[in-house]
């Protein structure tokens, strides 16, 4: 018989007064009180858990900004998905134009006319913040830079992200007039940019070469190499918008992204991403699901008399030290009857923290089994009655 119910309970209830328990789902967003005990000294700021989206941290994080070199970040979102898209492939050869030649600003020096491939100009934008190489890429793309720019702003409607304008791919801005984003929207986006892991392969880089080891790139994210963990993900600065990162970590499954915007100086911004990423780690843990469940269920009247089923996955954000406090209580009935399909929602795993409905999993079929005809009931009572 299949058990109707399997509910795991741990009685261990740790002390947690930092913040308030609300927790999110993987999939969903939403804002936790932070209960930070300090205040950041810079413009705005936020933490967020890049696999739910929940906002663990906010300063200011809505007010529109200038956001530097941060706005490669969508730049790079773009060239991803163009690459996932099959537009374009990491050896494809990139020609320069005088409008990416002439750029200011960090930048590897291309030269009208030269050619370099698309993964040596992603290292480039994303190691040293080329702007050349930026452009470039933009323009090749979508073909001219203002229909990528086009693009950009579409992309960032499409994330929801509402303070924001971008009027180039570099973000350079000492003739830009509404080139804006907020702390909040560069989390969302830098979020984005990591579902598409590859990313991180060059974000992560501490020093590397192009042109065939002949040009040096060093990351311009210092907690690269110093702090524990850091996979990425973009800084900027200008005299316009001060020292911005978006700094990406991961620790024990959790993967944080930090936005800081508007600091002083380079190690003051450095810094606070370093406190603040600290905090996210010291007071919050990913709860992974490890429940099973039956590998099938009966099915009465179908052509088949069991019918495979699996959970989906399930994670969530907890605070830390209660992982081990969650409850899961299984939804499933003895038996199904027929016609079932494949993806049919057949029961369902729910999860709680201290009384509180964290979320829950869907149990599905996985195959088709249509209903039994008379002819083949008949065929089976035959065939039990010969065999038997």
């Amino acid at each position: 018989m299949i058990k109707r119910a399997i509910c795991t309970t741990l009685s261990l209830l740790l002390c947690f007064s930092l913040f308030s328990l609300n927790t999110f789902a993987e999939g969903e967003a939403g804002t936790l009180s932070s209960g930070a005990p300090f205040e950041l000294k810079c413009k705005s700021a936020v933490l967020m858990d890049a696999t739910s989206g929940t906002v663990l941290y906010e300063q200011n994080a809505t007010e529109p900004l200038p956001p530097a070199s941060v706005t490669k970040i969508m730049t790079l979102l773009l060239v991803m998905e163009a690459i996932d898209q099959g537009k374009t492939k990491l050896d494809d050869q990139v020609s320069v134009s005088e409008t990416a030649a002439g750029m200011g600003g960090s930048q590897i020096y291309l030269e009208v006319g030269e050619t370099m491939s698309v993964e040596d100009m992603l290292k480039s934008v994303v190691i040293s913040s080329a702007n050349d190489a930026a452009v470039a890429l933009a323009e090749h793309v979508s073909g001219d830079l203002d229909s990528f720019v086009q693009q950009m702003n579409q992309k960032a409607s499409e994330l929801g992200m509402s303070a924001t304008h971008f009027e180039n791919a570099t973000g350079l801005d000492d003739t830009a007039q509404n080139h804006l984003t907020s702390a909040l929207d560069i989390a969302k986006m830098s979020r984005a940019l990591l579902a598409y892991p590859d990313i991180l392969k060059y974000s992560s880089i501490w020093m590397d070469t192009v042109r065939g080891g002949t040009f040096g790139l060093t990351n311009t994210n210092r907690l690269v190499r110093f702090y524990q963990g850091a996979t990425g993900l973009k800084t900027g600065s200008t005299s316009k918008a001060g020292f911005c990162v978006s700094a990406t970590a991961e620790r024990d499954g959790l993967s944080l992204i930090c936005v800081i915007m508007g600091a002083e100086t380079r190690d003051e911004r450095n810094a606070m991403a370093t406190k603040l990423l600290d905090w996210g780690f010291a007071n919050y843990a990913q709860y992974q699901a490890s429940e099973r469940v039956p590998q099938s269920i009966d099915v009465v009247g179908g052509t088949q008399s069991s019918c495979p089923i699996k959970a989906e996955t399930f994670s969530c954000l907890v605070p830390k030290g209660k992982a081990s406090a969650v409850q899961s209580t299984l939804s499933l009935p003895e038996r199904l009857s027929a016609p079932l399909e494949q993806g049919q929602i057949v029961g369902k795993i729910e999860y709680t923290l201290d009384g509180t409905v964290l979320g829950s999993a869907d149990i599905t079929a996985q195959a088709n089994v249509p209903k039994i005809s008379f002819w083949g009931v008949w065929q089976r009572l035959l065939a039990q009655l010969l065999f038997a």
